[in-house]
């Protein structure tokens, strides 16, 4: 069996179709078919099977895809070890990280890892939590930094969570706001203020839409903004106020206030890889380097 076109069958069990199938390998949808009627014909099984204009898994589709991602990451660990013997990491090791912890988790622990593992390379991907957890499902991703509390798309039982620590939610507003510095704000009390919101569907999204609907008022969005520097600039602005992670404020670099909520909201932040035969050198390095305390994280508290 060619272990890429068992990566095509098993990124089809995660994403659903042909086209997003070709979409993530940058092929055709017809040349992704193609190779998947040849795996067919490698393992003498049907694989597939036609239901409308779509194409689902078979009983024997579905096994082979979700074993494929244990051969394969197994495979990736044999090459490890030949490359450094299993006792110094070496190879790639991709990192997905949402926004706000790529400059104070991921770019620390890399920083550290390149002295301590010349051998080890680390890429580190910007994903936010709706698109990492695909990301690492379907292999594109080797370890993520993600939270457990995207209720959209939930970590399950084929992933290994490694706890990093706790972030919490804040009010952000303009220098001189009145909110500016309080603890214990009730949301419904800004109800008419402009607001700013991530992209929709994101995390921070459907949080803040959540929060702001619990305290009985649809908020009047004013721009959304995919890049948390863009937020704090347009609310030391005046020109809007947001709910964002502690993480993401910079006090130091924009003239921003905060406050805390009345019912305090927390973010869980993980590391995850996938569940399946034990993590190559690398990536266990990678994992310890998430670990390490960092003085780049004054806003959370380690778990």
């Amino acid at each position: 069996m060619n272990p890429w076109r068992l990566r095509l069958l098993s990124q089809l069990d995660t994403l659903g179709t042909v086209r997003a199938v070709a979409q993530a390998a940058n092929l055709s949808p017809s040349s992704v078919s193609q190779q998947l009627a040849v795996l067919e014909s490698e393992t003498r099984t049907q694989l597939l099977e036609r239901t409308g204009r779509r194409v689902r898994l078979t009983p024997a589709g579905l096994i082979l895809a979700r074993r494929a991602r244990a051969i394969l990451d197994h495979m990736e660990s044999v090459e490890a070890e030949l490359r450094g013997f299993g006792e110094e990491p070496a190879g790639l090791v991709r990192l997905g990280a949402f926004q706000s912890a790529i400059h104070t988790m991921a770019v620390p622990a890399v920083t550290r890892l390149k002295r301590a593992h010349p051998h080890l390379d680390v890429e580190v991907l910007q994903l936010e939590p709706h698109e990492s957890m695909p990301a690492l499902r379907v292999g594109d991703a080797d370890v993520i930094i993600t939270t457990t509390d995207f209720d959209e798309l939930p970590l399950g039982p084929d992933l290994d969570l490694v706890p990093l620590a706790r972030d919490p939610i804040l009010l952000v507003v303009p220098p001189g706001h009145p909110a500016a510095g309080r603890a214990g704000v009730d949301l419904a009390a800004y109800a008419d203020e402009p607001w700013t919101f991530d992209m929709p569907q994101s995390y921070m999204a459907n949080l803040a839409l959540r929060l702001c609907r619990h305290a009985r008022f649809e908020p009047r969005v004013v721009c959304r903004f995919s890049n948390y520097m863009m937020t704090l600039q347009h609310v030391e602005a005046g020109l809007s106020i947001a709910l964002l992670p502690g993480l993401t404020v910079d006090l130091d670099r924009y003239r921003v206030a905060t406050a805390e909520l009345a019912a305090p909201v927390t973010r869980t932040i993980t590391a995850a890889v996938r569940r399946g035969s034990p993590p190559r050198a690398a990536v266990r390095a990678v994992l310890d380097a998430l670990r390490s305390p960092s003085a780049e994280l004054p806003l959370l508290s380690q778990e």
